[in-house]
Parts: C-alpha cells; sequence; structure tokens
C-alpha cells in the first residue's frame, strides 16, 4: 500500500475514532423580537463546555455525548435552560429565544418610551429606561429632565453648578442615591452633571414621601441610579464625543463574572470643555468704573474651562450561599475649574478658579435569605476623602470684553488660595423580613459623619480655619407593609432623625475671633402610603408623611468661596401628601401611558438661598430659615408607542410655591408684604415633550436609525419677590428650546455612531438668576459595545 494510501486510512480512522466520543450541538439565539442575538453565552451547566453566538446569533459547541442542560443568557434578559441529549457522533440542532428581563422583584413595569411606574410600590415614583439614551452625549441629570415634575436647573455649561428640581423643591430638598447608596459629600466632580448616562441601567424617581429603605431626610423626593450588573459574560461599552466649546466627552465600562460567581467591572469617563459660549450682558467701563445695566453687550466667555476624570473599580462575587453580593469598590475622581462668574453675571472673574479630586473606597453587601427564610439583609459602607481649592490671588480685575486693569490689593472676590479637607463616612443598614405573602417588615439606619478642615495656604494663622466643621447624622426608620392581595397594598411607617453641628462662630464684631459652638437638633417622622388597581391597567396611589430635612453640610458651613453658611440653622418639616392616578396598557401593537399626580406640601422652618450684595458691587449668597412656605401643584404626563416604529409623548407641570408668612414678624399683627406671593427664583410652570422614530434593518439587517426630537418649554418666573415689580430685569423670561438627534445604530447596536444639535434655534437659556447658558451647540459620538444586550 502506498504512502498516501496509509495516511488516508490513519486520518479515516483517527476522524471515525473522534467521532465515537465527541458530537456537535449548535444552534440559533433570538430575541422574542425575532432578532439576532450576539454575545450571547450558551454553556452545559456543570461543564467547562461553552460558546458564545456570532453576529448571526449563531453558537456552536462539542461535548461528549450524554444528557445535558443548556443555559443561555445575556444581559438584560431571562437567563433559559433547556434539556438536550447528545447522541453520539451526531449534531443535535436547539435554537433558543430569550426575553427581556421585566425588571428586578416583579417591581417595575416597562412601557415603550422607558418610562415605567414602580409597580407594587405604594409610594409615587417611576422609572427611566436608559437604553434608548446611551448613543447621545447626555448625562444623567439631562436624562432626569424627561421625568414628570422634573426641571434640571444649571448655572452655566459643561460642569457648571447644578440643582435637580422636583415638584416645587429644589437642590437640597432632593437626595441622590446610587444603588441605594446615598451620595453626599461626594464632590461635585462626581454629580449627576458629569456622570455619563451611560453609566445606569435605569433611574428611579421618588417623587414626595420617601420609603424608610433610603433612609434619607428629604422633603422633594429621591433619585436612585440603579447602575449595570455584569452578568456570567465579558463585556465591553466605550464612547468617544466631540461638540462645540471644545466639548471632548469619554467612557468606557468593562468587566466580566466567571462561573465561580468571581466579578470585577471597571468604570471610566472624563468631561472637557473650554465652554467659550457667547452671552448677552452688561459690561463694566473700566474708564467710568460703572456697569449701564441698559447697555447689553454680546461677548464670548473666556474663563470658564472645566474637566473632570472619575475611575470606578469594584470586585467581588455573586451568587455564592454566603453572599448574593459582595462588592469592594473604589472611586478615584478629579476636576478643575475656571470661574468665570460670579452668582450674578454682570461681575466676570478672569483668574479664580477651583480644583479638587476625591477618593472613596466601598463595601457593598446584599443576602436573601439570611439566617432564615424571608430575611433579607443589605449592608454598605463607604469612606470618602474629597479635597478642594478655591484659589483668588489674581492682581487684577477683568471685565466681560476681557480687558483688565490692576487692582489695589490681589483677589478679584476675596483673597484667598484656601484647601478644603472634607472628610465623610457613610453606613447604612437595610433589612426586609416577610412573613407569608401579605406581610412585610422593614428596618432602615443611615449614619453620616462629616469633618471639614480648612487651610489658608496664603494665611496659615488664620483662627477661623483652626476650628473643624463637624456633623454627625443619624436616621433610623421602620415600616409594614400589608399586601393580602396582588390590586392593593398598604405600608406605615416612622422616621427618626437626630444630627449633631460643631463649628466657627464669630465672637467679635470685627469677626476676627472665632469660637467653636455647637448643636444638635432631633425629630420624629411618620406617613402611610397605599396603592389600589382599579383596574388591571388602573392604579391609583396616596401618600402622606411628616417629613424632616436636616441641614446639609453645604447650608451650615458653605462652599469656602461664594456662598456663606449658618450652623444655627433649624430643619425644614413639612407636612407632604401626594395623589397619583396612572394608566398602562398594550392595545396589540399600540402602547398608552398616563399618569397624573397632585402635590401638597405645606412646609415650615423653609431653607432659603438669598442673593446678598457685598463690598464693592460683589455678590454672595446665604442661607436663611425663611418660615413657612406652601405647594400645590400637580403634572401630568403621557405616552404613545406603535410596535418598534414610533414613541411620542410629554410632560406638564405647575407648581405654585408661594410665601405663608403673614406677619413681618411674630407676635404683631402687621401683615408681610411677601405674603401669598411666589417664591422667588423658582420655574413654577414647565412642559417637555418628544417624539422618536426608529428605522429598522436600514441598509443591512440587524441595523437601526433612530431620529428624535424633543423640547423644553419654561414659562417667565419671577427673579425675586413679586411684589418688588414686573420689570424685564426682575423676571426670568419664558423659554422654549429644541434639540435634534440622528443615531445610527449596525449589527444589533455593536457600532453606533450619532449626531445631536442642542438648542436648535438659539434661545437665549437661563436657569438661575441672570447667569446664561449655552446657545446653539453640535455634536458627535461614536460607540461599541461588545456583550450582552
Amino acid at each position: 500500500m502506498t504512502r498516501i494510501g496509509l495516511t488516508f486510512l490513519f486520518i479515516v480512522g483517527a476522524l471515525s475514532l473522534w467521532a465515537q466520543h465527541t458530537t456537535m450541538l449548535s444552534g440559533r439565539v433570538v430575541s422574542k423580537e425575532k432578532e439576532s442575538m450576539d454575545f450571547v453565552t450558551v454553556y452545559l451547566k456543570g461543564t467547562t463546555y461553552g460558546s458564545t453566538t456570532n453576529e448571526q446569533g449563531l453558537y456552536h459547541l462539542h461535548a461528549p455525548a450524554g444528557k445535558y442542560t443548556l443555559v443561555v443568557s445575556a444581559i438584560g434578559y431571562e437567563t433559559v435552560e433547556k434539556p438536550v441529549t447528545l447522541i453520539q457522533g451526531q449534531r443535535t440542532k436547539v435554537n433558543v429565544v430569550i426575553e427581556s428581563k421585566a425588571t428586578e422583584l416583579d417591581e417595575v413595569v416597562v412601557v415603550s418610551n422607558g418610562i415605567s411606574r414602580l409597580k407594587r410600590s405604594a409610594f409615587n415614583a417611576v422609572a427611566l429606561d436608559t437604553k434608548a439614551l446611551q448613543n447621545s452625549t447626555q448625562n444623567l441629570s439631562e436624562a432626569l429632565a424627561q421625568a414628570p415634575g422634573m426641571k434640571i436647573r444649571e448655572s452655566g455649561g459643561v460642569g457648571s453648578d447644578m440643582q435637580l428640581m422636583m415638584d416645587g423643591f429644589t437642590g437640597k430638598h432632593i437626595k441622590i442615591f446610587i444603588d441605594g447608596v446615598p451620595q453626599e459629600g461626594v464632590g461635585s466632580s462626581f454629580g449627576l452633571n458629569n456622570i455619563p448616562v451611560n453609566y445606569a441601567e435605569r433611574i428611579e424617581v421618588y417623587k414626595g414621601v420617601v420609603p424608610v429603605g433610603f433612609g434619607t431626610d428629604a422633603i422633594g423626593g429621591v433619585i436612585n441610579i440603579i447602575t449595570k450588573k455584569n452578568q456570567k459574560r465579558w463585556f465591553l461599552d466605550a464612547s468617544y464625543s466631540f461638540g462645540s466649546f471644545n466639548t471632548h466627552k469619554s467612557y468606557v465600562n468593562f468587566g466580566q463574572t466567571f462561573r465561580s460567581g468571581f466579578t470585577y467591572e471597571v468604570n471610566a469617563f472624563q468631561n472637557y470643555s473650554d465652554n467659550d459660549y457667547y452671552v448677552d450682558t452688561p459690561v463694566k467701563d473700566f474708564a467710568t468704573g460703572a456697569i449701564n445695566k441698559k447697555k447689553i453687550e454680546h461677548v464670548k466667555r473666556f474663563h470658564d474651562k472645566y474637566h473632570n476624570e472619575a475611575v470606578v473599580g469594584k470586585i467581588g462575587f455573586v451568587d455564592k450561599k454566603w453572599a448574593d453580593r459582595l462588592m469592594f469598590g473604589f472611586t478615584w475622581s478629579n476636576m478643575y475649574k475656571d470661574i468665570q462668574t460670579g452668582v450674578r453675571q454682570e461681575v466676570v472673574f478672569g483668574g479664580k478658579y477651583r480644583k479638587g479630586y476625591s477618593l472613596m473606597p466601598s463595601l457593598d453587601y446584599r443576602k436573601r435569605d439570611l439566617f432564615t427564610k424571608g430575611l433579607d439583609v443589605a449592608l454598605t459602607a463607604n469612606y470618602n476623602k474629597n479635597i478642594m481649592n478655591n484659589v483668588d490671588t489674581s492682581s487684577y480685575e477683568f471685565n466681560w470684553r476681557g480687558e483688565m486693569r490692576p487692582l489695589k490689593m490681589p483677589g478679584e472676590q476675596s483673597y484667598q488660595n484656601t484647601r478644603s479637607d472634607n472628610n465623610n463616612w457613610n453606613g447604612t443598614l437595610t433589612a426586609n423580613y416577610r412573613i407569608g405573602k401579605a406581610h412585610m417588615f422593614t428596618f432602615n439606619h443611615v449614619i453620616n459623619a462629616f469633618h471639614r478642615s480648612n487651610k489658608s495656604l496664603l494665611n496659615e494663622d488664620s483662627e477661623a480655619n483652626a476650628i473643624p466643621k463637624e456633623t454627625r447624622k443619624n436616621i433610623s426608620g421602620l415600616s409594614y407593609r400589608l399586601m393580602p392581595m396582588e390590586h392593593w397594598n398598604v405600608s406605615v411607617f416612622g422616621k427618626y432623625y437626630n444630627q449633631f453641628i460643631a463649628g466657627p462662630v464669630a465672637s467679635s464684631t470685627a469677626q476676627d475671633t472665632y469660637i467653636r459652638t455647637t448643636n444638635s437638633v432631633s425629630a420624629m417622622g411618620y406617613g402611610a402610603a397605599g396603592t389600589y388597581f382599579i383596574m388591571k391597567s388602573l392604579q391609583a396611589k396616596l401618600s402622606y408623611e411628616k417629613a424632616y430635612r436636616l441641614p446639609t453640610n453645604e447650608e451650615m458651613f458653605g462652599d469656602e468661596d461664594l456662598e456663606t453658611g449658618d450652623i444655627a440653622l433649624k430643619p425644614e418639616n413639612s407636612d407632604n401628601i401626594n395623589v397619583n392616578l396612572s394608566y398602562n396598557e398594550m392595545f396589540g401593537k399600540h402602547s398608552v401611558y398616563v399618569e397624573g399626580g397632585i402635590i401638597y406640601r405645606n412646609t415650615k422652618d423653609y431653607i432659603q438661598r438669598n442673593i446678598s450684595d457685598l463690598s464693592g458691587g460683589k455678590y454672595g449668597a446665604t442661607y436663611v430659615n425663611h418660615g413657612k412656605v406652601l405647594t400645590k401643584g400637580y403634572n401630568i404626563s403621557a405616552r404613545y408607542g406603535f410596535a418598534n416604529w414610533i414613541s411620542i409623548g410629554g410632560s406638564f407641570t405647575q407648581m405654585n410655591v408661594r410665601d405663608n408668612v403673614k406677619t413681618v414678624s411674630s407676635g404683631t399683627n402687621q401683615e408681610s408684604l411677601t405674603y401669598g406671593a411666589r417664591m422667588p427664583n423658582l420655574p413654577y410652570q414647565f412642559a417637555n415633550s418628544d417624539i422618536t422614530f426608529y428605522w429598522r434593518n436600514l441598509g443591512k439587517k440587524s441595523n437601526m436609525l433612530t431620529v428624535t426630537y424633543d423640547n423644553l418649554y419654561m414659562h417667565s418666573f419671577p427673579l425675586y419677590s413679586e411684589v418688588i415689580g414686573s420689570e424685564s430685569e426682575f423676571v426670568v423670561p419664558t423659554q422654549f428650546s429644541h434639540n435634534l438627534t440622528f443615531s445610527y445604530g449596525m449589527q444589533n447596536g455593536r457600532y453606533n455612531i450619532s449626531f445631536e444639535c442642542r438648542n436648535l434655534t438659539n434661545e437665549k437659556l437661563y436657569d438661575n438668576f441672570s447667569l446664561q447658558k449655552a446657545g446653539r451647540a453640535f455634536y458627535g459620538k461614536v460607540r461599541v459595545y461588545f456583550g450582552g444586550k
């Protein structure tokens, strides 16, 4: 026999022997909408035999003959398990259809627009799905603007001061959480207007009355950012955008969970912008030393550069007997910001700046059925070291034309080079105990400690800087929920608030000597909430709370620059009532979602931020207990979707926030001039709407073009109290802005490119006092995603 013949027989024999011991399993994985699913994990349970699907959703794997359980899993989709039998030497074909996860613990009902109700919750809450926004350049605060009753207020461009407004309450009245962990003291470099929308899987918005599980002292409500949870696969999500005013934003998120339960994840992002847009403002004339407020000039911002960088790393274990989730994390963030203006736009700076960084280790432990069935426990702890420098050492004064002249003494606002060392400790414990299907008890305790020490790099002997600023806050809550039937439930709860404050207070009229002063406050709050499904798709909610909000560190201690605090501030207390009715239904390919809410807040010792005149034509901000404020209002929203082709909807909010102090001072009968007037500098009527078109399989199957138009309307509102007058300089004008976004995704969203035009009509936009925001701007973004959908 020839050599070729022997070789042929050897190959045939080898193949025959291999076929006797191995077989092939293959198939295709598609979504419920019949779309191919790439990078889906496919493996045989309890073995090392596995594979991932390709761009067409196809998978192939080899394993010995036998009976197995086929497991198919993808991020955001229900895991599918199927019994399979592999026959020796044969190919077995198994196709699998996977469905999107509805929610965690059946709490959320998803509708076509990405906004949903928290189904079983008796509290007035919605959840915003960020999936449709992740090809945009939006940050988390901009995404929040789509939720009913929400308004985002910014003082300028990228990195500017930002406040959330919810149902008439703003700023410190609203508390921020990430995965249920309070974000007090994390620093501005890790604020919602810096974090890209890709960081979150969804955003939960609790309006007014807040569940005790958050352990917070919010009066206005709570924002809870739910981050993406890595599931049984490797993934990568990366993007870069560039746009007007030399704005650069980038983001990367990657991680992996192994079958052993070991998991890791890294998030990193940065923002940079020169913020050199044009504004219309009076300009100081150096020849006369005066500002002619009737002469408005079109000038360019020249000292407003901003950049920040952040890295969040997590490592730990999931799905173990001793822990559903045990994660150790570390966050580093850094920021630099030029200060272009003070609290009023006519005052301009050319040398002031602020910089800082933050380091935050953290621990997150969660376990269902700990020790006994029905006991679920979550424990979190973090420490945040935040360093902030405020520098104002320029020897020149600037005006809006960029002209400069020497100052008699250095310091454009107040001569300083101050370093603030902020130390924050935070711990939370939440325990849920379920007794049968009808009863659940929840206990929550939050402890927060803050310590700030200041050091002047110009005057090391400053007596005020030698006395640290300290707070300790403890909040405990206990609730009971009764849910005898699926269509109704009711919760009752109580909260205990305690706060200790210590800091320097001037002991002389010249404010050149200081003493350490302490203060303690405590209070008890309580409330109830209930929900009832009138029909399967029609849900009513009613909630009441006697709520307290303790003064924040910024309100008590200021920002060591433009804002002055007061450690003698009293806690706000408020009677909050929420009534809500929502309807959500699917009619074949049509989806309809409508909701309306009524809000009532009767607040005492309301903490108000006021603008104060300083020497030399400068302005600062102070905090005071104003007294009584009454809020009444409503918001309505609606959404319609047709199949996977179109989504259209919007919301309207009307809030009357009025001064409820009847007399000039306690014990007198003289009526206050501002009684019944709107509280100043608060938008009271605003609306938004949007429409999105989806063109699927454009150019190639699994590609999609998305076109979104959205707008924001805000009615004019008084800058100061209405009793002063209605002249234009006392009123923030009516504004109507428009945005347009085009996004094209290829290969089921693996590769994406998008273009945006913000403020399409170049509207003059203002949120805070006279501070003008950017005009028309253009942005482009590229994004790649590898992994589960």
